[in-house]
C-alpha cells in the first residue's frame, strides 16, 4: 500500500513540475487534447494583481501544493492523524484563508478558492477515518479545485 501511495506522489508532483515547466514555455493543456504550443497568448483570466499581492499568492499556492505532498507522504506511513492535521491548517478555510478568497474581485476565482479550502476540511475530516481509499478520493477531489483553477486563471 505503501507503494501505491508513494507511487501517487510521484506521479502527481511530476505533472506538476511539467505542468508548471510548460507554462513558462507558453505552453498550456486543454482538456481532452495535448500540449499545444502557443506563440505567448495565454488564454486563461488574469486576475490583474499588483506584484506585491501576486507573489503573496503564489507563496499560498506552494504553502498549498507542500502539504498536499506532506499529506501524501504522511498516507504512505499510515499516519492519518498528522495528515488531518495538515489537512485542516494548511489547506482549510481558516478565517485567514476566508478572508484571503473574500479579498478577490473575480466572483469565479473567490467561489473556487472557497470551495477548494471546504474540500480541505472534508479532506481532514476523511482523513480522520483513517481508510485510504476514501482519503485517496478526498485529496482526488480537493486537487481538482486546483487543476480547475490553474486552467482558467493565471497570475
Amino acid at each position: 500500500m505503501k507503494k501505491i501511495v508513494t507511487l501517487i506522489g510521484i506521479l502527481f508532483f511530476a505533472g506538476l513540475a511539467f505542468n508548471s515547466s510548460a507554462e513558462e514555455k507558453g505552453h498550456r493543456m486543454e482538456e481532452g487534447s495535448h500540449h499545444k504550443m502557443h506563440s505567448g497568448e495565454d488564454g486563461r483570466i488574469s486576475l490583474g494583481l499588483s506584484p506585491a499581492m501576486k507573489q503573496h499568492q503564489l507563496a499560498n499556492m506552494r504553502n498549498h501544493v507542500e502539504a498536499v505532498q506532506s499529506i501524501i507522504g504522511l498516507l504512505s506511513e499510515g499516519d492519518f492523524d498528522k495528515a488531518s492535521e495538515i489537512a485542516y491548517s494548511k489547506l482549510g478555510l481558516t478565517e485567514e484563508m476566508k478572508k484571503m478568497c473574500n479579498s478577490f474581485e473575480n466572483e469565479t476565482f473567490k467561489n473556487l478558492g472557497l470551495a477548494f479550502h471546504k474540500s480541505g476540511d472534508a479532506l481532514g475530516d476523511t482523513l480522520r477515518t483513517k481508510d485510504l481509499t476514501n482519503s485517496l478520493g478526498a485529496l482526488h477531489t480537493t486537487m481538482t479545485y486546483c487543476v480547475q483553477c490553474h486552467a482558467t486563471f493565471r497570475q
